[in-house]
């Protein structure tokens, strides 16, 4: 979603550039910010996720060796 966000910002930023149209240029410029950090948080999410499922393989890995005793 972030960099289809990044892409209509752009489109919008290049065109108030081309038009002198000052207001879009600035809500094209804005809508790119905001596609970046949505593209930017998306990426945190997905990293923290694979974290999260690699510390419980680890987790499930030392309960299957504590039971093995």
């Amino acid at each position: 979603m972030g960099a289809f966000e990044e892409v209509k910002g752009k489109v919008k930023e290049t065109v108030g550039d081309v038009t002198n149209n000052a207001e879009l240029e600035q809500e094209g410029e804005a809508q790119k910010e905001k596609g970046q950090a949505q593209r930017e948080a998306d990426q945190a999410r997905v990293e923290a996720k694979a974290h999260e499922a690699k510390a419980e393989a680890k987790e499930a890995q030392q309960n299957l060796a504590e039971n093995a005793k």
